[in-house]
């Protein structure tokens, strides 16, 4: 709730209302006992199957098909644990695919969401708003400025809109140019622009294709070593680059950057196959967009553009999911004219209020850089993918053109392993199975496919690793079998 002198108007007293505090706090309290009372995976309470099988029943019903995974939440879990509406405890190492950083029932976000709840409604929008959307963006701005010309945020509701808001804004300063280039295997979300853009067939089945793409290939250390080394690798990319924008003059608004692919397989590449495309771009006036809404505060430093050192050339930047709200931001030089970005929906005061305390947290840990806590659960995990394919190298199989080592990969908190030659069914079928054993994976890639893993690192602990894997190591046997 706004932070105002509270002698300005009754909602200020509000605020600082200590019967709300202290009832904000007891609420709080009591959610952090119950929370306690959740220690390990377990089964279902007895008796609850039949019940939850009628949910299960009841939300198939609503979509028009059964859920992927048998998950509905009971709204309660401790840290990297979750418990489901049927009393079953299990390790959630996906976090609603990377919207959970800080896990389940934490108490900082339990108290700002109550906090927040409290406003005079429920959502805030672009014509109607208290604060709370600018001061997350404030919050934002601050953090993103340390390394970039970033200057000014648009709060919305989802990824996707803010991947709209991006490309809008991107179209409007290049106008009358139409096309986007992007990398091969990437994912923009949903929307029915965004879905044009991703590279998956799938994803844009039935969708009439009006957005004009032309896609690069993406790093490969595999792929690099054939065509003779990184910087042949490089040069093959930027004469790729330079070939449309010689077919296509003028034509190109932006070239989208994920720094770290996410639903492409957490796949990177070195900072001087992004630079030597980023100058390219420089020199042809096309927008340089930094996608960040997966890998947003999981990498070595909080921005990806941090880590791979690139912040100077970003003119548009989008994040989401660990947010909670979502926002794109955008130099002094991409500010578009008015009425271009808006929206009857902001989003809500929970979302602002449990974001801005996200990145306070963020900003405020040690979760960062090379000692930070984020590379020691990279360590971590990665131990324990090499031990297990030390004890099963037959569920480990080479998987051509995977980049990087199939018992384990990716970039600090974007986590991944390639078990049975990354065949999709095989992996598939494995995260299901782990899921059944207690602890909850997705898939990425597209071919080969790897088990992806973003787990709570604001909440998880190094001692949980070992668990987490004995599950695990339940379901890959359950696969392989």
């Amino acid at each position: 709730m706004s932070q105002i002198t509270a002698g300005h108007s009754v909602g200020a007293r509000l605020a600082s209302d200590e019967t709300i505090r202290d009832a904000v706090s007891s609420i709080t309290d009591r959610v952090e006992e119950l929370s306690g009372e959740i220690t390990d995976v377990r089964g279902p309470t007895d008796g609850a199957s039949a019940d939850y099988d009628a949910l299960m029943a009841r939300a198939a019903e609503v979509k028009g098909r059964g859920l992927l995974y048998p998950y509905i939440g009971s709204g309660l879990g401790n840290g990297a644990l979750v418990e489901l509406a049927d009393g079953s405890v299990k390790w959630d190492m996906i976090c609603g695919i990377g919207v959970h950083f800080f896990g389940h029932s934490h108490p900082e976000l339990v108290r700002a969401s109550v906090a927040g709840s409290m406003e005079d409604v429920a959502k805030h929008g672009n014509l109607q708003t208290g604060f709370e959307a600018y001061r997350f963006g404030e919050v934002l701005l601050e953090l993103a400025q340390r390394n970039s010309r970033l200057k000014h945020a648009f709060i919305t509701t989802s990824g996707a809109m803010a991947n709209e808001s991006a490309i809008k804004v991107c179209y409007q300063k290049n106008e009358p140019a139409s096309r986007v280039l992007a990398f091969k295997h990437c994912f923009m979300g949903r929307s029915v622009t965004m879905c044009q853009i991703g590279d998956s067939a799938a994803g844009r089945d039935g969708i009439p294709l009006t957005t004009q793409v032309d896609y690069m290939p993406f790093w490969n250390d595999e792929a690099a070593e054939l065509v003779g080394g990184k910087t042949k690798f490089i040069d093959h990319a930027c004469w790729r680059l330079q070939q449309y924008i010689d077919r296509y003059p003028k034509m190109h608004a932006c070239f989208i950057f994920e720094l770290v692919q996410g639903e492409g397989g957490f796949n990177t590449a070195p900072r001087e196959f992004f630079t030597s495309l980023m100058d390219i771009c420089k020199a042809n006036g096309i927008a340089v967009w930094d996608d960040e809404i997966q890998s947003f505060g999981r990498t070595g430093e909080m921005f990806a553009y941090e880590t791979y050192d690139v912040g100077d050339y970003v003119d548009v930047f989008c994040v989401g999911k660990m947010t909670q709200a979502c926002a794109t931001l955008y130099t002094e030089e991409y500010n578009p004219r008015g009425g271009l970005l808006s929206g009857t929906f902001t989003g809500s005061g929970q979302d602002f209020a449990v974001g801005t305390r996200i990145l306070e947290l963020l900003r405020d840990g040690d979760y960062y850089g090379e000692s930070g806590s984020i590379a020691k659960h990279h360590a971590a995990f990665r131990e324990q993918v090499q031990g297990l394919k030390s004890r099963h190298p037959d569920w480990f199989p080479d998987a051509p053109f995977a980049g990087g080592d199939v018992a384990g990969a990716g970039v600090g908190g974007m986590m991944r392993f390639t078990p049975f030659g990354g065949d999709k069914a095989k992996v598939a079928a494995a995260c299901k199975a782990c899921f059944d054993e207690g602890v909850i994976l997705f898939w990425c890639g597209h071919g080969p496919y790897h088990v992806r893993m973003l787990p709570p690192l604001g909440a998880m602990k190094l001692e949980d690793w070992p668990r987490v894997f004995e599950c695990i190591e339940r379901g890959l046997a359950k696969a392989a079998g």
